[in-house]
């Protein structure tokens, strides 16, 4: 039965291909941002794959929090890959259709993507909070194999939340011109396009999304209580002021990430207009992948000598 329901969705693959009218027109205008979004895409290529190339090959960032940082930037780079890609070619091409198969992997791996860094970044604010409030300990609370299962809950959180959601978003029945008014399969964008009613599981929908935000936020502002507690107890400017700017930068990253999710997934749908999700979701799809790596590296003096001393060993090797 499962071989010929597999069957069924690729025979459907076939003809039921679905349309992204995309983001930009062909207008001079329109020309410029898409050539400043492929700059930004190639940016947060560059930034990410650098960030993780750093942090292997450098001894002093064999750490939690580098660790944690590596796995972001790989999400970025999968997160990143998704989508831009495919819009670029559908707006060089001319051609905007995907398949009923590609569009179902493409809302999997966006979900499963998304749900992994929110997860992520929440529990990340707990490295802080035991980087800061318990530094004698950090050592045996943050070790190797606590590390790997918060990494790896991440992962099977976030895959498990897109394998569920792409399957069930696949199995309605889509009628008509099937135009997605997005430049990538956004679930809510593809489910106004089926034949059935699908309020319940919208109303379902919109409950998972809160509990995928709130139950990392909840972890963020938990621990930044405590940290901010354990700051103000602090008796040396110095000390006070290392903890806030080992904080700043993974707040700066929390705050963009879910502040850009709950404007698109949290809004009441009187509130919403494809063009603005549009827009935001180019901020959130584009943007924030290659801020990730510019937070962590600039105020980060640790990052900066290691990519200076790869980059003086570069020049020596030139030279040599």
């Amino acid at each position: 039965m499962e071989a010929q329901a597999t069957e069924t969705w690729l025979n459907r693959s076939s003809t039921d291909d679905f349309v992204l009218l995309g983001i930009f027109s062909h207008s001079l205008t329109d020309l410029v941002l898409f050539s400043a979004v492929m700059v930004v895409f190639t940016v947060a290529l560059c930034g990410n794959v650098l960030l993780i190339l750093l942090i292997y090959v450098n001894p002093r960032l064999h750490t939690p929090m580098y660790f944690f940082l590596s796995q972001l930037s790989i999400m970025d780079l999968m997160l990143v890959c998704t989508n831009v890609p495919k819009m670029a070619v559908n707006f060089l091409s001319g051609r905007r259709s995907i398949s009923f198969v590609g569009c179902g992997i493409q809302t999997g791996l966006f979900i499963s993507f998304v749900g992994s860094e929110g997860l992520l970044l929440g529990l990340m604010a707990y490295d802080c909070y035991v980087a800061i409030s318990h530094p004698l300990h950090y050592p045996i609370l943050m070790s190797q194999r606590i590390c790997l299962q918060i990494v790896g809950g991440s992962w099977v959180f976030g895959t498990v939340d897109g394998l569920i959601q792409m399957v069930i978003v696949m199995t309605f029945p889509y009628c008509g011109l099937r135009e997605v008014n997005h430049f990538f399969c956004e679930m809510l964008s593809v489910l106004k396009l089926a034949c059935v009613d699908t309020s319940l599981f919208e109303n379902l929908l919109f409950a998972c999304c809160v509990f995928m935000l709130f139950l990392p936020f909840s972890i963020t502002v938990a621990s930044y209580a405590r940290i901010l507690g354990a700051v103000l107890c602090m008796c040396s400017t110095q000390a006070r002021r290392k903890a806030l700017t080992t904080c700043f930068s993974h707040l700066t990253a929390v705050s963009l990430f879910y502040g850009v999710a709950m404007f698109i997934y949290l809004r009441p749908k009187r509130y919403r207009a494809p063009s603005h999700d549009k827009v935001v979701s180019v901020f959130y799809t584009v943007f924030t992948p290659m801020f990730n790596p510019l937070i962590y590296s600039l105020r980060n003096q640790e990052v900066m000598g290691a990519l200076r001393k790869v980059l003086s060993c570069c020049r020596i090797s030139i030279q040599h």
